[in-house]
């Protein structure tokens, strides 16, 4: 079952996080868009399953685009409905594990024992980076208009993806106190605005600690899943 579940959220992130892009998010609403998006999401699952013509992946592709229609209906575009979203996903993923466990077992990349263990440091990095600035980006939103932004043009973005990925490689490289000289290292680089804004200040804190946090979560969760599946070994015979 595990197996099946590491294929299946590999499948997932991909789907959701690298292959759906700006036009399809932005107009999810129209059919074309939506029905796109769904068949990206079963050919993901597909091509991470080695299963062409399994009907779990059907469903699974089904269940997924039902929740989309609900987040589409519900009109919420908040941190909260974006949980509630993946949330959602994750629990359709670990019931598909569960009713089909041997899904992975059955297709042809079951003979790679390495290839789970990839797919899951793939899709803990994507979580981290890329799922982890939707999310901290939609927690500040609300505050967005009220600072200043004198810096550089998707600066504040850059870095937020470089602090989770080092953050996400340091604990799952077992370095978790260079997880606290980042902090320090940021805390100092940072002193300045802190000293004359208090508005900025608060606004870069909340994030840099949002940011943090998640991915520290993602992390950790990667470790867990990674420690139930074969080491990771290439080129092992």
């Amino acid at each position: 079952m595990i197996e099946t579940f590491a294929a299946l959220l590999f499948a997932h992130v991909i789907a959701d996080f690298v292959l759906q892009t700006d036009w399809i998010a932005r107009n999810k609403a129209r059919p074309l868009a939506f029905l796109l998006h769904g068949l990206l999401v079963l050919i993901a699952a597909q091509a991470a399953t080695g299963q062409w013509a399994a009907p779990a992946l059907l469903i699974l592709t089904g269940l997924h685009l039902a929740i989309d229609a609900v987040k589409l209906a519900s009109k919420s575009t908040g941190l909260a409905a974006f949980l509630w979203d993946q949330g959602g996903h994750l629990v359709t993923l670990a019931g598909i594990a569960w009713l089909w466990p041997g899904l992975w077992a059955a297709g042809p990349w079951a003979g790679a024992p390495w290839l789970l263990p990839l797919m899951v440091l793939v899709a803990g990095a994507v979580l981290s980076i890329r799922a982890g600035e939707f999310a901290v980006g939609l927690l500040m939103r609300p505050h967005a208009m009220r600072v200043r932004n004198n810096g550089l043009r998707n600066g504040g973005r850059l870095i937020g993806q470089l602090e989770r990925g080092m953050i996400y490689a340091l604990i799952l490289l077992n370095q978790p106190l260079g997880v606290g000289f980042l902090v320090a290292a940021k805390s100092i680089l940072r002193f300045g605005t802190a000293t004359r804004d208090q508005r900025t200040a608060e606004y870069v804190i909340i994030g840099t600690l949002a940011s943090f946090l998640w991915a520290i979560l993602v992390a950790y969760g990667s470790a867990k899943l990674l420690a139930l599946l074969p080491p990771l070994e290439i080129g092992a015979q």
